[in-house]
């Protein structure tokens, strides 16, 4: 079509090539089906649908059909007419018959019809139809059942991986080895995770593979076994790493000051000695786990190769550049320019999730698909002008176009890493880059079938990969489903741009969401708009990011100077991302089963059929839009007025966060001393906002166990706080670090809680009971360090324990503050209502009203039987938040009540 233009260019105005050719599609969804069930079968299955397929298929291809003629019947050798006049045939699937002309002067063919231009004429949709009939769908067969075989073959042969060699033996065993492993992967660290009280120990982690095994009498066995390697990032003195993300004493650092595990390249040759245990699942395609303990340098037997050392450089520039930015942008650039999500922290990381924006931390063929755009040309116009982009500028002809923009799909790979993300990547963008070098757009399709079959042939386990599927789901879409919709969306008056943007990421949305359910267990309902209004800053901040890629290796202050023009985007995109989760109604839960996502699929073609029906009504359109939007908004004086919720005249605030704590007392006006925030950034931050609670004047952190200050970050965000007052025992060390750092990136003054401190604060004032100034004895358990306060609140009393265990609860009560817990309206129980409480603690405070902040089936088994049965023996009526949600204490004296959420 370019080469017939006449032009080194190719065609301005290609013309319109007819119906997709979906003839690959069946193909590709036969090798993913195949290769997803064959990774996980036994051999004999394996060669035995490897013999079937293959045997079966050539059986179809060496079958003549019933009366074809032979080949050349009815023709000349120069291919002159046949008796009836038609034009000869040049063979089976020549050109003539193809209804192609080729011509003389040219040598290019053109598509003609008894002489007519004509690209899908009546006698060439005859001609198609011949081509589609029975010898077609034999061929098309027989082609499906040897893709079969072929896929059934690589899965075999990479599940065969899995057993070679000694590891895997020992693997069964938990043995002791010593190996040598080539990296196929960058190091990253594990997310911090909540578990109980403490956060769990971060780990180093990274894909490799065992190229030889040292057995114990000093014989070396070379073999080729993939395995996943786990390095322990303790410090020597046992502290995990904290939850900012970072290894700060655990391994030993390099000269960059980073982690000498962390800056290890792919393709880097490393001596271990770990414990081999087996792999986690049987979809991980890995042979083992080696787990490496002690905080020793890596041993390192053999250099990167010299690509990933450049690609080394590149990265680590581009961090360096990014160091003096604000902790969001610092964290989003890389991870939108090259995937790297190492700075990011579990709370954005969290909201990311929650707003369906998780794609942009990855490596997506979007970020592939700018870059070329910027030399090639918008891909969008792909129908009109192929080349509007640098190339042609430059005046490059379109085979030299192709073939750099071959190379810069090459340089992605290498620097983005040829791991399975990035390859898919490389392939959804290649569809583009061949949308734009060629100009037909009908061969979007075919190309993304062709990319699926390749890349699961090439690697069967992709096929069993959510994040494989998602990314082929979402490209579909914006091949298939956004350009009708943003045509309908045009034809309605809204303009071109919006349209584009507005129906890619509904189209995203509508395919990708059923998978996303059987992941996340949600359903967002702000995944659409934060994708719309996330997409006007992605292209800048990505196309400046990768100029800050490019610079930083020769030109540092310049490369300075883009990232902190990119950072503008990246904070916009991090601030959509906040926004999106903090809506009370952004997301529903949902059925986390292939069940599950059946049935939202449905529900959401049946609100497709729904919403093109009210489309047409501007009224009705409205009022759904009006309606919904004030479900995910849900503003507290509406809500109040739905719901009941939060009471009027509360005082007192009890959130359901899980396996945690988080209290709420209430100054007025929106504004609330809050004590403790739970284990969960994103439950402490909903309870607030449907509170209402706009400022904290103080925040109280009874102590330093993650589970009830991990929610801090979603205390403080979008909130005015004055100051954070916690107790002096700073153990565990790393959250209480935690806390400090989360405190000092909000200019927030933090000081120490001791017995005998007063305080006001509006209508509430309280007393500080426990820890003493100056104990004796350190407590052995941060538990009995806890804050522990005496509030009064218009008439009403509370006691909050925090989670005093019985010593400090014994001491408590013989302290010269005893008198004043006697006979308390509100009692908030210790450390979730176990078991370990003092009974005469429980006499003396004899409450009316016990609370219990506990999280649903815990391991722990709090709440205890016995400790419920003491205080319903004192007359208290006892409410815990896994069985009534939210809790509310309004009025005081004989008004005393609680509403429930």
């Amino acid at each position: 079509m370019h080469a017939a233009s006449g032009s080194r260019l190719g065609a301005s105005h290609p013309r319109s090539e007819g119906p997709v050719d979906l003839r690959l599609v069946v193909p590709a969804a036969a090798v993913w089906l195949t290769a997803a069930v064959s990774v996980g079968a036994s051999p004999g299955r394996v060669a035995a649908v490897v013999a079937v397929s293959l045997v079966a298929g050539g059986v179809l291809l060496a079958a003549r059909p019933r009366g074809a003629r032979p080949r050349g019947a009815g023709t000349g050798t120069d291919g002159g007419s046949t008796q009836d006049g038609s034009a000869g045939r040049r063979g089976e699937g020549g050109e003539e018959e193809r209804g192609w002309r080729r011509d003389a002067g040219t040598g290019h063919g053109d598509r003609r019809v008894d002489g007519v231009d004509h690209p899908l004429g009546r006698r060439a949709g005859k001609r198609v139809g011949r081509g589609l009939g029975r010898p077609g769908i034999r061929v098309s067969v027989a082609a499906v059942l040897l893709c079969v075989g072929a896929a059934a073959a690589s899965a075999g042969l990479h599940a065969a991986d899995l057993r070679r060699g000694p590891l895997p033996a020992l693997a069964e065993k938990f043995a002791d080895v010593t190996v040598e492993v080539e990296l196929t992967s960058d190091p990253r660290l594990t997310r911090p995770r909540i578990k109980g009280d403490h956060v769990a120990p971060t780990a180093l982690l990274f894909d490799a593979e065992v190229t030889r095994v040292v057995r114990a009498d000093g014989t070396v066995l070379a073999t080729r076994t993939p395995v996943l390697v786990f390095v322990d990032a303790r410090s020597r003195r046992g502290a995990p790493v904290g939850a900012g993300g970072r290894a700060r004493r655990g391994l030993l650092q390099d000269a960059g000051g980073r982690s000498a595990w962390l800056a290890l390249l792919p393709s880097t040759r490393l001596r271990i000695t770990a414990r081999a245990v087996p792999a986690l699942s049987d979809g991980d395609g890995v042979a083992a786990v080696l787990r490496v303990r002690g905080s020793a340098p890596p041993e390192v037997v053999g250099a990167p190769s010299g690509p990933q050392r450049f690609a080394g450089r590149l990265r680590e520039g581009l961090r360096k550049a990014t160091d003096g930015l604000d902790a969001d942008a610092r964290a989003l650039l890389p991870g939108l320019v090259v995937g790297d999500t190492s700075r990011v922290t579990p709370e954005l990381d969290e909201a990311f999730r929650a707003t369906d924006l998780t794609h942009l931390l990855a490596v997506s063929g979007g970020n592939l698909v700018i870059v070329l755009a910027l030399f090639i040309g918008p891909p969008g116009l792909a129908q009109r002008v192929e080349r509007r982009g640098l190339a042609s500028r430059l005046g490059v002809p379109l085979r030299a176009t192709a073939v750099l923009g071959g190379v810069l799909t090459l340089a992605f790979v290498i620097v983005c890493r040829p791991d399975p993300s990035v390859l898919r990547a490389a392939a959804c963008g290649a569809v583009s880059l061949l949308a734009i070098a060629t100009g037909r757009r009908r061969s979007l399709i075919p190309a993304l079938a062709a990319a699926v079959l390749l890349l699961v042939l090439y690697d069967p386990w992709l096929a069993r990969s959510y994040g494989f599927l998602l990314s082929v789901l979402a490209t579909a879409a914006l091949l298939t489903l956004a350009p009708r919709w943003s045509t309908a969306l045009r034809r309605r008056r809204v303009p071109g741009r919006p349209a584009e943007a507005l129906a890619a990421a509904a189209a995203a949305q509508v395919l990708c969401a059923p998978v996303v359910a059987v992941l996340s267990a949600r359903v967002s309902l702000v995944a659409v708009p934060c994708n719309l209004l996330a997409e006007f800053a992605v292209t800048p901040a990505t196309v400046l990011g990768f100029a800050t890629l490019v610079t930083s290796s020769w030109a540092m202050p310049v490369a300075k100077v883009l990232a902190w023009c990119a950072s503008w985007p990246a904070r916009w995109i991090a601030g959509i991302a906040r926004t999106g989760a903090a809506q009370p109604g952004g997301g529903v839960d949902w059925p986390d089963s292939w069940t599950g996502a059946l049935l939202l699929a449905l529900v959401t073609v049946a609100v497709l059929a729904v919403g093109r029906r009210l489309l047409r009504h501007p009224l009705p359109s409205g009022v759904g839009v009006v309606l919904l939007l004030l479900f995910v908004v849900q503003p507290p004086p509406l809500t109040r007025v739905i719901t009941g919720w939060p009471p009027p005249g509360w005082r007192f605030a009890m959130c359901d966060v899980g396996q945690g704590d988080a209290g709420v007392l209430a100054v007025g006006d929106g504004s609330a001393v809050v004590v403790d925030a739970g284990p969960d950034p994103v439950l402490a931050d909903r309870c607030l906002s449907t509170l209402g609670v706009t400022r904290i004047p103080l925040v109280v952190l009874t102590h330093f166990h993650a589970d009830h200050v991990a929610g801090l970050p979603g205390v403080l965000r979008g909130r005015s706080v004055g100051a954070i007052e916690t107790t002096g025992f700073e153990e565990p060390p790393d959250q209480a670090e935690f806390v400090r750092r989360e405190a000092a990136a909000r200019h927030i003054p933090v000081s120490r809680a001791v017995a005998g401190e007063r305080r006001r604060v509006g209508r509430l004032d309280w007393r500080v009971l426990w820890p003493p100034p100056d104990p004796v004895v350190p407590p052995d358990d941060p538990n009995d360090a806890s804050v522990t306060l005496l509030v009064r609140s218009s008439g009403l009393r509370l006691l909050l324990l925090g989670d005093l265990e019985p010593p400090a609860q014994r001491a408590l009560a013989r302290s010269a503050a005893a008198a004043e817990v006697d006979r308390v309206d509100v009692l908030k129980v210790a450390h979730h209502g176990s078991a370990f409480q003092d009974p005469e603690l429980i006499r003396r405070v004899a409450p009316r009203l016990a609370l219990i902040s506990v999280g649903r089936d815990n391991p722990y088994g709090h709440p205890a039987p016995r400790t419920i049965a003491a205080l319903r023996a004192r007359g208290a009526v006892v409410l815990r938040t896994d069985e009534d949600g939210d809790l509310a204490v309004t009025g005081a004296g004989g008004g005393l009540a609680v509403a429930r959420h």
